[in-house]
């Protein structure tokens, strides 16, 4: 069986991120459960393409409205092997933190943290403020893995999808249910490239 991967996508800058992320579980085969948020909607088709959700959407094997809070991902009796928010913004990052489960990505998000699972969050603000702080601290607490997409300079990107490559096959390696994919550090010798 292929490992079941919830894809959480929230209005925040960088859906690229979300994109990479979706194409990166597909081509490792991953069973990916799909949910967007309203705002991802304009953010995907502002900084994508005006169609870009409903490419995603024709291509998502399992895709969620973000009200259908009885979809099977909105419970713990529906196994998976993780869930990544990405974007994800500081509405949706609070929610989670503090346990606001009124949406389909928000439950999600809560069953994975309740039943202990991996869930990763792709922060995206900046700077932050003593609230974002606080709810990134609560989110780790209560066992999600916060993670800004910071890019990975020591690798010496070459262009933004480098950049963009580089985070999204982090997040998914954070899973931990496929082998490593990201580049990985191996000392000063590589950095030359």
């Amino acid at each position: 069986m292929n490992p079941r991967v919830v894809l959480g996508l929230s209005g925040a800058s960088g859906a690229a991120i979300g994109l990479r992320i979706f194409e990166i579980l597909q081509s490792l085969g991953a069973e990916t459960h799909v949910v967007a948020t309203r705002a991802a909607e304009r953010t995907f088709a502002e900084e994508i393409a005006p169609d870009a959700m409903g490419r995603l959407r024709a291509r998502a094997e399992y895709w969620y409205s973000v009200d259908n809070i009885g979809a099977p991902i909105a419970s713990g009796s529906f196994p998976t092997a993780g869930m990544i928010v990405a974007p994800c913004s500081m509405r949706t990052l609070s929610a989670i933190a503090y346990c606001n489960a009124d949406s389909l990505l928000n439950r999600a998000a809560d069953v994975h943290l309740k039943e202990r699972r991996p869930l990763i969050l792709l922060a995206r603000e900046t700077p932050l403020h003593l609230g974002h702080l606080r709810a990134m601290t609560a989110a780790t607490e209560a066992g999600a893995i916060v993670m800004p997409p910071v890019p990975a300079f020591y690798l010496a990107p070459k262009c933004v999808d480098d950049i963009i490559d580089q985070i999204a096959y982090r997040a998914v390696d954070l899973l931990r249910a496929f082998e490593p994919t990201a580049r990985e550090w191996r000392g000063p010798a590589s950095y030359a490239g």
